[in-house]
């Protein structure tokens, strides 16, 4: 079978990304010293770059811009529904008043 796979906490992954940043080593140096691999190292430090203190929201959970969207989609789409019946049902009591 194959292997676990490892998780790793934000703090660490953090500290990780600081080592090679204010530690003057490569990503290559440092994901050697703590077992890791370094495109994994990389991706992190990317990710932080971009995301700054949003990065690494944890636990599957999205980032607050992406949960909101999502929340929005979700209300849009249940409007949308309550706006077709209520068109429905208007059309059908229209024509039973005829």
């Amino acid at each position: 079978m194959g292997e676990t796979r490892r998780k790793f906490s934000r703090e660490f992954k953090i500290e990780a990304v600081r080592l090679v940043t204010e530690g003057g080593q490569t990503i290559a140096e440092t994901a050697r010293e703590l077992g890791i691999n370094a495109n994994m190292l990389g991706r992190w430090k990317q990710l932080l770059t971009e995301n700054g203190e949003q990065a690494f929201p944890g636990k599957g959970r999205m980032k607050p811009l992406e949960e909101e969207v999502r929340r929005l989609q979700r209300e849009l789409k249940r409007v949308s529904q309550e706006r077709d019946f209520l068109k429905k049902a208007t059309a059908f009591f229209a024509r039973e008043n005829k």
